[in-house]
């Protein structure tokens, strides 16, 4: 069983204690890691620190760090095939899944590499006596603590404008699925950043995270998980008023107006939903179909459901296992108490008769009031609604305490657009779940979180402004 390291200072560093990583596919144990402790995370604080107070990344020419980004691309790329298969083993995920996750990682690099030297400040006129100009300075020690359910793709989310505006960083990977953390740093370590640059560490949250959130060196926290987690974080970053960026998951709605495409729908509904096992912080968990046409609906759904090839990750199948059997459990007590309060499974509601974490795909036919309605399941199952009017499905699909992504789906371009500019979230969605890239803006409102990431705007989720006024002497 290979062992994998932590990435401190610059180098590879081992420790006493170590976790285990589960095949999600098998049940089995894949790989170990080592687990680091409060001596490790102090020393990626200070090396992260020193790299901030010496100017390793901000006294050189913006140019530079555009050039080690480039280079990180590159070397991502070439271990996307060897690394993706790592990733598939670790976390369950289908292999193409796994494969695009460090192909994106690498696209991160080359997008935030074309900001790197165009981070400009502006001037602001106050008369002849004064020079007045702004300047972007990066927060400084950037601690970013990832989630398990896309691990490698969304730490270079973040990790790449952290490193293209000038801030070192200190990672905390999921201790669920860590492996191919440590693959995405390797070849990171080749492309030349300066000491203390960059930083991986895997141990457990409410040790080694709590830590690194309460440290007296960090300037800044990144967080991409559940909403209790990122309350918690949130209360211990008000004792020193740290700032944050928080993506805290979500209950999307998607619309289906009476003129839905159908088969435009069916197709959204397969990724938004099944996509990743349902393990998507903006999964389409609800949908919403005009009353004309929800019996058709809601039989297509069930029949596309019970269509798809299940089975692991390697293989590519339809829906893969959960990352583990905790997370199982959990969807599955969501099933049943569903099933206690009233709602009908139209179909799935179970585990598979597979060994590993597998779940049903699964349609749930319930109330807007119903917790399995309200609370994010996090897990293959799709609540779907009928609605009367218009004004009513917006009411629902604004109905929850969460903001992160919404859809309309539709061939009236006015209607869409009406009911799209109604909708809270932080990205909607019209006739594609899911239309977006690395290139636009992603973040929530309400328990979704705040700050932005993904597309030009995210540069400002890691910089400060400051301005600078000079009053002019005039010789009399």
């Amino acid at each position: 069983m290979q062992h994998y390291l932590n990435y401190i200072d610059n180098q590879w560093r081992d420790s006493s204690r170590q976790l285990t990583i589960m095949n999600p596919s098998t049940g089995e144990a894949y790989a170990t890691i080592a687990q680091a402790d409060i001596e490790d995370a102090n020393l990626a604080m200070t090396s992260a620190r020193r790299c901030v107070n010496q100017g390793l990344l901000t006294d050189v020419r913006p140019a530079q760090r555009l050039t080690w980004m480039l280079k990180a691309a590159e070397e991502i790329r070439k271990i996307t095939e060897e690394a993706a298969l790592v990733l598939c083993l670790e976390n369950g995920k289908n292999l193409n899944t796994a494969r695009d996750e460090f192909i994106e990682a690498a696209r991160y690099f080359e997008y935030y590499a074309g900001i790197a030297d165009k981070i400009e400040g502006i001037s602001v006129p106050l008369g002849k006596d004064y020079i007045n100009f702004t300047q972007y300075q990066p927060m400084g020690v950037s601690v970013q603590i990832v989630p398990w359910n896309f691990p490698v793709s969304i730490c270079a989310r973040s990790l790449a404008p952290a490193l293209a505006a000038g801030n070192a960083v200190v990672v905390k990977s999921p201790e669920i699925s860590p492996i191919a953390m440590t693959l995405l740093f390797k070849a990171i370590d080749k492309a030349g950043f300066p000491q203390g640059a960059v930083h991986l560490l895997c141990g457990k949250g409410s040790e080694i995270g709590t830590h690194l959130v309460k440290h007296s060196e960090t300037d800044q926290i990144v967080f991409t998980g559940s909403v209790p987690t990122g309350q918690r974080i949130l209360k211990d970053a008000a004792e020193r008023a740290t700032p944050s960026v928080m993506e805290l998951g979500g209950k999307s709605a998607a619309i289906a107006l009476a003129d839905v495409d159908l088969d435009t729908l069916l197709s959204s509904v397969k990724s938004g939903i099944f996509y990743n096992a349902g393990q998507v912080c903006s999964a389409m968990s609800r949908l919403l179909v005009h009353h004309s046409r929800y019996e058709e609906v809601k039989k297509a759904v069930v029949d596309l459901a019970q269509g798809l090839s299940i089975g692991i990750g390697e293989y590519n199948p339809d829906l893969t296992p959960v990352v583990s059997k905790n997370q199982q459990q959990q969807i599955l007590q969501m099933i049943e108490s569903a099933r206690q309060e009233g709602a009908a499974i139209l179909t799935g509601g179970n585990a598979p008769d597979l060994d590993g974490y597998f779940v049903s795909p699964t349609i749930i036919e319930a109330s807007h009031e119903m917790s399995i309605a309200q609370q994010e399941v996090f897990g293959p199952v799709l609540v779907i609604m009928p609605f009367n009017d218009e004004e009513q499905a917006i009411e629902m699909a604004n109905g929850t305490d969460f903001g992160l992504v919404a859809g309309v789906f539709g061939e009236g371009l006015s209607q869409t657009l009406r009911v799209a500019n109604k909708l809270i979230a932080g990205q909607i969605f019209i006739n594609e779940w899911f239309a977006g890239g690395i290139e636009t803006p992603f973040g929530g409102v309400g328990l979704s979180g705040f700050g932005r990431e993904k597309g030009q705007e995210a540069i400002y989720s890691y910089v400060q402004t400051r301005n600078i006024g000079i009053r002019l002497r005039h010789n009399t």
